[in-house]
């Protein structure tokens, strides 16, 4: 990507009983546009008795994307929701003033060898909406927008970009684009990109100002509507962003706020179990001590 403003290295990080990669937030970064949250799962190989065992736990102010590559993960939420989450297919859950959800192994693959690799993503919400009801929405891998281009193969995830929208009901101007290509491929927008922009880069080479950049890592850009790069053969990146909100976001474990009270509110809330619950679950996670922090 050229004029690239900050290079973001993935770090590992254990969620539940499962370790990811965590690229945002970071220090020098803590978001691009409204994404505020990127965890990279996998890929890994678990056996028969390994399992994903996230128990119940709440969000506020915010939007999870789950996307994934490889494997399978049974989401339940407090809405009555169970939908099973399969490769390229889009969760979009809004939390709002409030959700709660559970993210495991589905039972038929608890007992065999099985594999795991994705992306899960949050997107802050706007102000406007940040108290608005939770939703969910599963969008099926064959709705999302895909197109070709000299040889490379591209998929709109979320938002809107370079004429296409995605169906994913998002409450901001953002996009993320997956592209992938067989043979080298040079990206350029004739017209730019809104807002903030940013490059993961999932496998393959990127080549951008004169360097060669490797997998498991973000290129910010300090100019969006300058972004360019080289896509090497085999490679695979996600391009994402969009407009930055006006207001700062804080945020502590799973919660994005507007406002620290706001986070003090949800805090005490999940302390005494003021959310709504998942139907038929009984182990919720506890909210973490003080000092933790999302970095």
């Amino acid at each position: 990507m050229s004029n690239i403003g900050l290079i973001i290295e993935e770090r590992p990080r254990q969620v539940g009983n499962f370790m990811v990669g965590r690229l945002l937030p970071f220090y020098g970064k803590r978001m691009v546009g409204p994404f505020i949250f990127i965890d990279h799962m996998g890929p890994v190989a678990m056996n028969d008795h390994e399992n994903v065992d996230i128990g119940p736990h709440p969000h506020i102010g915010l939007s999870t994307l789950t996307y994934l590559f490889e494997g399978s993960i049974m989401h339940r939420d407090s809405l009555g929701t169970a939908v099973e989450i399969t490769p390229g297919a889009v969760n979009w859950m809004t939390a709002g003033k409030g959700i709660v959800h559970s993210e495991r192994s589905p039972e038929w693959l608890r007992t065999v060898d099985k594999h795991m690799h994705g992306l899960q993503i949050w997107v802050a919400l706007p102000k406007d909406f940040e108290e608005m009801e939770p939703a969910f929405h599963h969008i099926e891998a064959k709705a999302l927008p895909r197109w070709e281009a000299d040889g490379a193969r591209y998929k709109l995830i979320a938002g809107e970009v370079l004429g296409h929208r995605s169906p994913v009901p998002v409450y901001s101007r953002l996009y993320l684009l997956e592209i992938s290509c067989d043979v080298d491929h040079e990206v350029r927008f004739a017209d730019g990109l809104f807002g903030e922009a940013g490059l993961y880069i999932l496998h393959g080479e990127v080549h951008a100002e004169g360097e060669v950049f490797g997998p498991r890592r973000i290129l910010v850009a300090k100019d969006a509507s300058r972004c360019g790069f080289r896509m090497a053969a085999g490679t695979s990146v996600y391009l994402f962003g969009g407009e930055p909100f006006p207001e700062e976001r804080f945020i502590y474990w799973n919660f994005v706020a507007t406002s620290q009270q706001k986070l003090d509110t949800a805090k005490e809330r999940w302390r005494q179990l003021d959310f709504p619950m998942v139907p038929g679950e009984h182990d919720p996670i506890p909210l973490p001590l003080e000092r933790f922090n999302q970095k």
